[in-house]
């Protein structure tokens, strides 16, 4: 039987669990402001006429290889696209983003490359880089190590927001191609390369696409009723876009093809005997964002002025608020 991510050392049941016992903790400190909290791709707040949305996140194990092979320019690019790819799910225009750095000891050369990626990364994204937070603890990380951990901020107004309400039977789900892993499964990335050592490890620090500049004539001109950033669980992230609504429906990706996957994702499946589902649960399929609408055809031409491509993945059909999966899922 070939590897999956559980073997790795993650165990992405336990992690939906936690979410799950905190829900009602945490909502003990919701006021009247606080429009959405856990459980979507990012948090609303009510402030005067608009809501702030905000996300955080950070870069995994993705960073042990990028310590191992010496490039850190990349890293902050990652750590930029995971919280703000997250807002733009809302709707939201990001606006500012900070950083945390730890390490056990400050290496400043090391520290300069990871924040020129954190720039790039805001750059791509329109926000500013406002502030931040660098944190030195010996005996915390090893020799070389360090952790990075980010914070976005958008803003979106009520007739503009992405809460599930929009997504409709019979809309078309439309996919943006990743840029190869992003930044999920690397737990497991590494675990093949003990077994097996690609020929160019560093095509797997490719950084995680940020789909801003692709979205925001979409977003602007109304064509999206929802949006899914595919980060860790894959293609059933698509579910999420209307989770807390009482009504329910059903992705069906008929469209998906194994052709999405990259050249790298084929070489892992490969190299580590991981079975299609896995595959599917573990990394993104080769999507890193999916758009709902209910038109298509306006929305590729949009894309394609911006030098973007949309494929086909299927449609929103009546059901039980699940992603189908099919024999090839």
């Amino acid at each position: 039987m070939g590897l999956t991510y559980k073997d790795s050392g993650v165990d992405i049941k336990k992690g939906d669990d936690l979410v799950e016992k905190i829900k009602t903790k945490v909502k003990a400190t919701y006021g009247d402001r606080v429009k959405s909290g856990v459980g979507g791709f990012a948090c609303l707040y009510e402030v005067g006429d608009r809501f702030l949305a905000a996300g955080t996140d950070g870069v995994g194990t993705k960073l042990k290889l990028a310590i191992e092979m010496g490039i850190h320019n990349t890293v902050g690019i990652d750590l930029v696209a995971m919280c703000v790819n997250d807002i733009l799910c809302t709707g939201a225009k990001p606006l500012f983003f900070m950083d945390y750095l730890a390490t056990g000891s400050l290496q400043l050369g090391v520290s300069e490359k990871i924040l020129d990626g954190i720039v790039e990364g805001c750059l791509q994204s329109e926000a500013a880089l406002i502030g931040g937070e660098t944190a030195e603890m010996p005996g915390m990380y090893a020799e070389g190590d360090y952790d990075l951990a980010g914070f976005a901020v958008g803003e979106v107004f009520p007739d503009d927001l992405l809460d599930g309400s929009k997504i409709k039977e019979g809309q078309t789900l439309i996919g943006l191609k990743s840029s190869g892993f992003h930044s999920n499964g690397y737990s497991l990335i590494r675990k093949v390369f003990q077994k097996k050592s690609p020929t160019n490890k560093s095509l797997f620090l490719t950084p995680t696409k940020i789909y801003w500049k692709a979205t925001k004539n979409l977003l602007e001109k109304k064509l999206v009723t929802g949006m899914a950033h595919i980060t860790g669980g894959g293609l059933s992230n698509i579910s999420r876009m209307n989770s807390s609504f009482s009504y329910q429906v059903e992705y069906s990706l008929e469209e998906w093809k194994s052709s999405f996957f990259s050249s790298e994702m084929n070489w892992l499946q490969e190299a580590g005997d991981i079975d299609t589902r896995e595959m599917l649960t573990t990394f993104n399929g080769g999507i890193g964002l999916v758009i709902c609408t209910e038109s298509p055809d306006k929305l590729l031409k949009e894309l394609e002025a911006v030098g973007e491509e949309g494929v086909f993945l299927g449609k929103v059909a009546s059901g039980e608020g699940v992603v189908l999966r099919d024999a090839r899922f």
